[in-house]
This record gives structure tokens, sequence and C-alpha cells, in this order.
């Protein structure tokens, strides 16, 4: 018998932004599969519901890969039903499973066991952030966290800005929210002022914020408050 299919569901970015964040091929894929692997159950549950589900919440298999069960997961149990025959669902907290998420880990379980991985389309902060950016869409590189110590990370900012100058590369990091506008500071002391930083915010929801200047630039305009907001940050030296 043929295993069944692992579709990776992306999740919306934002409260409110569910028909901006699936089409019409996810709502018959949700309609017609009844077991998904989570990293957020109460955040799965809201998406589907908001999705227009049919099965009763009671009747899911909802398998948790969130943080604090990840280390004790079973992948032959977490499988089983896979292998069997059976399509289950992939979702991140928000976005794209495995595009900096930990659901990668599934989806690389799932190609040692020969299961068919379906990706469908849907909100990535990441490439909506490059595509709004004005920046080069043919290279560039995702980095994550930029070091916390302030000197290490000062360093990796002139060095993302220098390599990028050289290779013509888009850089992009995140920084945990309540250090965004710390880090947004940090770019702009440390950077040329013909640098550019594009900061992208709350995509997708009502308060999307999208600004790309240069440094110099960002340095005359009134201060923007990121704070706890989240946030994807490109650099950009040519």
């Amino acid at each position: 018998m043929a295993s069944g299919k692992l579709y990776l569901i992306p999740v919306p970015l934002a409260e409110g932004a569910e028909k901006a964040s699936y089409t019409i091929l996810h709502q018959d894929i949700i309609q017609s599969v009844d077991e998904y692997i989570v990293e957020n159950e109460k955040t799965a549950r809201r998406f589907l519901k908001q999705a227009g589900i049919k099965t009763p919440q009671s009747d899911l298999v909802i398998h948790d890969y969130g943080k604090h069960v990840r280390d004790k997961v079973n992948y032959n149990e977490l499988f089983q039903n896979l292998i069997a025959g059976k399509d289950v669902g992939l979702m991140s907290d928000a976005g794209c499973p495995g595009v900096a998420d930990p659901g990668a880990v599934i989806v690389a379980e799932a190609h040692k066991r020969g299961i068919h991985v379906c990706p469908l389309v849907g909100p990535s902060s990441i490439l909506l952030a490059l595509m709004a950016s004005g920046f080069n869409g043919q290279q560039f590189t995702f980095w994550g966290y930029l070091p916390i110590d302030k000197a290490a990370r000062s360093q990796k900012i002139k060095s993302l800005e220098s390599a990028s100058a050289k290779e013509h590369v888009s850089q992009i990091f995140i920084e945990t929210p309540f250090r965004n506008n710390q880090l947004l500071e940090e770019l702009l002391r440390t950077c040329k002022p013909t640098t550019k930083i594009c900061v992208a915010c709350n995509l997708t929801a009502d308060d999307e914020l999208i600004i790309s200047q240069t440094v110099e630039h960002w340095k005359r305009r009134k201060p923007i408050d990121i704070h706890k907001k989240p946030t994807i940050f490109l650099l950009y030296a040519s």
C-alpha cells in the first residue's frame, strides 16, 4: 500500500489575514484531512475553524510538536497513519512549515520514510519582505537571528554589509520582537549612510508597515516603534 501524503499547510501570519493566506486548494485539502502535526494546537484549531473545516474539532487527530514536547516525539507513532496510507497536514505556528520553523525536522523524517511531501503555497514573511523591499531578489541570504552580544552583533552587521556590497546579496534576518527597536538602532549606528535598510513589520495585518530606505534617509525620518511586533529586517549595500 502506498503511503499517504504530508501536506505542508501555511498558516496566516496575522489575525484577520485568513482570506489573503490560503487558496481554494487549501480548503479542499482541509476538508479531506482530519489528522495534523502542529507546532501550536490552539493556533492550528483556530485556523482550521476560520478556514471552514467541516470535520468536528473533536474528531480531529492533533499531534503536538511544540517546543515543550519536541524532544520526546516518537516518530514511528507520529508517521504510523501516514505510512498506512492516510494523508496528514503539517502546520507551523505562523507562515510556512519548515521555513525558519522546527517543522523542517518533521519534513526530513518524512523523506527518510519515503513519504510524499506536498508543499502548499502560502504566506512566508521572509519572501513577502524581500518582495516588498526593492532589494536584489536574485541573490539573498536569510540568517535567522543575529548575535545577542552587542559587540558580536555589530561585527556581524558590518560583515553582512561588506558581503552585500561585494556580492550584491540581500541580507535578511530577524530579532526577538522585544528587541526590534534596539536592532534597528544598531543598524543605523553601524551601517554606512548609503546602505539600504528595509523593515517589514506585521506583514498581511491591517497595520502592516514596510519601509525601505537608505540609512541616511532613515536617520532623517521620524523614529518608528516596532517593539513586540513581528518584523523582518533586510540590508542591502550596493
